[in-house]
């Protein structure tokens, strides 16, 4: 995808698939009339478009190659009337499959020295924590397993797993970690309720959280579950060793990172648990979002139609092309919103929570809506016919 999401009419579109060494191009029709106007090469480690209206060249990943004369045009379906669709083959080498992506979860190692950052403004906010244990957390529905289970009442009901003073907790969005001194300057904490702005049910207790927020941008970090024990979302702060010395330059956007953090936990959670289906909820437990990760192994290009035939890098890009003509490895995603869902839509979500198919990912509510976002600029860049599949909705997110 191209580093600045829009929703400007589409030019080129690719998709390959590494598993099956295959791939999908789209051209527009204001791009090229008909497919004698488009023609299709291999240069080195990129692919050449060619049509009436100019060339593009996406570059690829190290180790995929187009294999030429091998793109054929192929009807697109009743939904691709102002589009032209291409089938075409790749090879990919062994070295370069199987690629996972990285996260904080992966990062994080036992005796190890680390810094942490808040990732809005990139002010350390922890220095030089050494854990002599980092334990993942239990499944985040392990309450409900224990309940279905045991014979007896659960020992651990109402009872919080909590870190010791060396400790990194790591559950499947968050980790959890000994309050220290140094804590004081850089966190702040406000206690505010949850769940209160549904006002649905007044005879419901409201619960409060102590939010820690940064204390530079005022970003909201996590919750304080104890008074010696922090709770940060992976998706809010930044995790490198403290070897480096220097702080880590901010040079991911937002939404990028998001959405890097967010690709990067789904890969993980569908190969340790293999489940394809994540229901993204807020902390009071409230669904936000329907996730069904569809393809793990795309690599994926998408250009506007103005930026095919105006000035772009020459011919040869180099070692740092344009992100705008690179083709980046990202998770194919359908998507449902809870909120905003029709009738049908509705069904499709009673369906999940009936049969509980989606593996709970909770963050804060504005981090769902920063993720719906990313979401919606995602599927926003799409040809028409790629937009929706039935009642979800299509995105892509980076890997």
């Amino acid at each position: 995808m191209t580093e600045k999401m829009s929703s400007k009419p589409h030019g080129v579109f690719l998709e390959l698939r590494k598993r099956l060494q295959s791939g999908l191009l789209i051209v527009g029709k204001d791009v090229a009339g008909g497919p004698g106007d488009v023609a299709v090469t291999s240069g080195e480690s990129s692919l050449l478009v060619r049509t009436p209206r100019g060339d593009v060249r996406l570059t690829l990943p190290a180790g995929v190659t187009f294999e030429q004369g091998s793109c054929i045009h192929t009807p697109g379906g009743e939904a691709s009337g102002e589009e032209l669709h291409f089938r075409l083959r790749i090879s990919v080498e062994r070295s370069a499959d199987g690629v996972s992506p990285s996260g904080v979860m992966e990062t994080l190692r036992a005796k190890e020295t680390y810094c942490f950052y808040c990732q809005g403004c990139m002010t350390r906010l922890l220095e030089d924590r050494a854990f002599q244990r980092v334990l993942p957390l239990p499944n985040g529905n392990w309450n409900a397993i224990v309940d279905e289970w045991c014979c007896h009442p659960d020992p651990f009901a109402n009872r919080k797993l909590l870190p010791r003073a060396e400790d990194c907790l790591l559950g499947d969005t968050f980790i959890l970690l000994a309050r220290d001194g140094g804590c004081e300057r850089t966190l702040t904490e406000d206690v505010r309720p949850v769940g209160a702005e549904d006002g649905q049910d007044a005879k419901k207790p409201c619960r409060r959280s102590a939010l820690i927020s940064c204390a530079s941008c005022s970003s909201v970090l996590g919750e304080a579950l104890a008074p010696d024990t922090v709770k940060l979302y992976i998706t809010q702060v930044v995790v490198e060793p403290a070897a480096g010395g220097g702080q880590p330059e901010a040079s991911l956007s937002r939404s990028y990172f998001l959405e890097r953090t967010v690709a990067s936990k789904l890969q993980e959670l569908s190969n340790s648990l293999s489940t394809f289906h994540f229901s993204v909820q807020t902390p009071d437990g409230k669904a936000f979002l329907l996730v069904w990760l569809l393809n793990s192994d795309s690599i994926v290009a998408s250009l506007p139609e103005e930026s095919i035939g105006s000035p772009h890098p020459d011919p040869d890009p180099g070692p740092d092309p344009d992100p705008a003509f690179r083709a980046t490895r990202a998770l194919k995603l359908l998507f449902i919103t809870c909120s905003d869902a029709s009738i049908q839509q509705r069904e499709i979500v009673s369906s999940w929570e009936v049969n509980s198919l989606g593996h709970p990912l909770v963050l804060p509510l504005k981090v769902c809506e920063e993720l719906l976002q990313v979401m919606d600029d995602s599927n926003a860049t799409l040809p028409a016919s790629m937009r929706r599949m039935r009642s979800y909705k299509v995105a892509y997110l980076r890997a």
